[in-house]
């Protein structure tokens, strides 16, 4: 991966508080508990996600760079949605703490060498992965869950 391209990924993962704020915003409770789409998370439910989901991320990339290869933990993101914090708290928490977390990580980010980025960790599920690939797929994951939003309010006219 070029220096540009990580710079545009690392870009995308400090906007990604934002555009889920402005994606959200206005919305009333209904809206709220409204599937994204038939069978799927509410938006609520997507709010909550993403940050259990980055912080998850977070750790990962903290363990990648402190252990050689470490064996990293996954989780049942669908029971995780349906849990009481997930169902029962304002979205504003998670909007805050997705920016706290973000401040962290994007720093982190920052901090990077190349060589940082070539650290590896081995996913239970998808294998050894290195830094670079993890980074390109938690800036898609935010851009992904907004995307899931904001298709949800055209569709609705919010």
């Amino acid at each position: 991966m070029t220096e540009a391209a990580r710079q545009e990924l690392i870009g995308q993962i400090a906007e990604a508080p934002a555009r889920l704020r402005a994606a959200v915003e206005g919305l009333n409770d209904e809206q709220l508990a409204t599937p994204y789409r038939p069978g799927g998370w509410t938006v609520r439910q997507v709010v909550h996600h993403l940050p259990d989901s980055h912080l998850n991320a977070y750790v990962r990339f903290k363990l990648a760079l402190t252990e050689n290869t470490p064996i990293i933990k996954t989780y049942d993101q669908d029971r995780w949605a349906q849990l009481p914090d997930s169902e029962g708290v304002p979205v504003e928490t998670s909007l805050r703490l997705l920016t706290s977390l973000h401040e962290r990580w994007v720093h982190l980010l920052r901090s990077m060498s190349g060589e940082d980025f070539a650290r590896t960790l081995n996913h239970p599920d998808l294998g050894t992965l290195d830094l670079n690939r993890m980074l390109a797929l938690y800036a898609w994951h935010g851009r992904h869950h907004v995307a899931h939003i904001t298709a949800l309010r055209e569709r609705m006219g919010w």
